[in-house]
């Protein structure tokens, strides 16, 4: 699947003015609301209005936006979206400052290498959308394919999806331990 240090100086009214006029693109990278699809497709049509997307990362569009947005201390421009997910490109090596910010925890997985380093959380379950579908977490996510960025995202996990990412955990450390 598809991170930036904290602000010193103190935004101008015109800047946090011009963030309130986007969409809450990095309310809904840390799950706020949890995500959904209407959520998702709501947020997507308004990031096509503001501009079109790269889509270099191939797994993934990127939109930049006009102008930074951010909380808690951290800053972007680029909001993504890929699969069933819908995050933020934050500026910097940032996963180890996220996951103590929001709570994460180190994921067992590297998702086929695609992750240098990645924390994740769960939603509560009283604010999973639909359980029986798949887990909606929290992540942050480093890799060599995002230079310099960290990606933070609100994620839904399909229960199938994750089933075979265990298995090929599992298969993998067996074959290491043979080794």
């Amino acid at each position: 699947m598809l991170l930036l240090l904290p602000v010193l100086a103190p935004i101008s009214g015109a800047a946090r003015a011009a963030d309130d006029a986007l969409p809450p693109f990095f309310d809904a990278a840390v799950c706020k609301p949890p995500y959904s699809m209407d959520s998702a497709n709501t947020l997507y049509e308004a990031a096509e209005k503001i501009t079109k997307p790269d889509t270099s990362l191939l797994t993934a569009a990127v939109y930049k936006m006009p102008h930074e947005i951010g909380q808690d201390g951290f800053k972007t421009r680029e909001v993504v979206f890929a699969g069933s997910s819908i995050g933020v490109l934050v500026e910097g090596q940032q996963a180890d400052a996220l996951a103590a910010r929001y709570n994460l925890t180190r994921e067992r997985s590297t998702l086929f290498g695609a992750s240098t380093k990645g924390y994740s959380r769960a939603l509560p379950a009283a604010e999973q959308p639909s359980p029986d579908a798949g887990v909606v977490s929290i992540i942050a996510r480093e890799s060599e394919g995002l230079a310099g960025k960290t990606l933070l995202a609100c994620e839904l996990v399909l229960t199938e999806d994750q089933a075979a990412l265990d298995a090929y955990d599992k298969g993998k450390a067996e074959r290491e331990n043979k080794q």
